[in-house]
């Protein structure tokens, strides 16, 4: 089979960035940088104090990895990794492994800010933005283009490309019986990392990671890709994996997910 990369990132207000774009200087802490750019955002913006992708931090980037005989969950995050060896070493894994990959908004928020970030790290990733120069292939299922499905956004997918009928993953993923969002969601992320919680912010992101993989497989079930049997047996699989793995927070999610 071909693998199938399951990715999700969570980031905060690039302050470095923010200090170097408007000339504010150390006497201004990191807070009240985060705080300045998002006034400016949302006097520019009617109201939204979301900072635009390319002043956006990557601090954690969580996988899931499953090819014929393993199912495989982690994260490159802060502080264990910079976050240009953090982005690295993501496309070392596309450049390995040739996997299909999914997201959850991945085409309109992660991977928008994961080009913004890499080239400003210097990081190289020619498979991944291969347009099909060198293989052919490529020219016809590449990674870049928003309806071919060797990336596959699946929240852009199952809304028909219309941003008015997206659909939250938590929602989805509780409506179809999984845990969705445990304990914290993306606009938290920044208040947990100034409080030094990165711990919890890996957590999440990889939780995210497996309710993004769990509505994808309910996805290739609806296609026909997997038959009822073969889907029982996937969850079973994903199941056992995360038992195995024994972290408190796939306990929490086992519990939160029936059986």
């Amino acid at each position: 089979m071909t693998p199938v990369l399951i990715f999700d990132i969570e980031t905060i207000p690039d302050i470095d960035g923010l200090r170097r774009l408007h000339n504010v200087g150390p006497e201004a802490s990191d807070h009240e940088v985060a705080e300045m750019g998002m006034l400016m955002r949302r006097q520019q913006s009617n109201g939204s104090d979301f900072l635009p992708h390319y002043l956006q931090r990557v601090v954690t980037i969580s996988c899931v990895l499953r090819t014929d005989k393993t199912f495989k969950v982690w994260s490159l995050s802060h502080p264990e990794t910079g976050e240009g060896e953090m982005l690295q070493r993501f496309f070392d894994g596309i450049e390995k492994y040739t996997p299909q990959i999914v997201s959850w908004n991945g085409g309109g928020f992660d991977l928008p800010v994961l080009h913004y970030r890499a080239m400003l790290h210097g990081v190289s990733a020619p498979r991944y933005w291969d347009w099909g120069d060198d293989d052919r292939d490529f020219k016809y299922n590449n990674y870049l283009n928003r309806y071919h499905t060797r990336h596959l956004d699946l929240m852009d997918v199952l809304a028909m490309f219309q941003a008015r009928a997206n659909a939250p993953l938590d929602a989805l993923a509780k409506l179809y019986g999984f845990p969705g969002k445990l304990g914290m969601d993306g606009s938290a992320v920044w208040d947990a990392f100034q409080r030094g919680e990165h711990a919890a912010i890996r957590d999440y992101c990889e939780t995210d990671v497996v309710n993004t993989y769990l509505v994808f497989l309910r996805f290739q079930k609806m296609r026909g890709v997997l038959s009822a049997a073969q889907y029982d047996e996937e969850i079973a699989f994903v199941r056992a994996s995360l038992e195995d793995i024994g972290a408190d927070h796939w306990f929490e999610f086992l519990e939160a997910w029936p059986a």
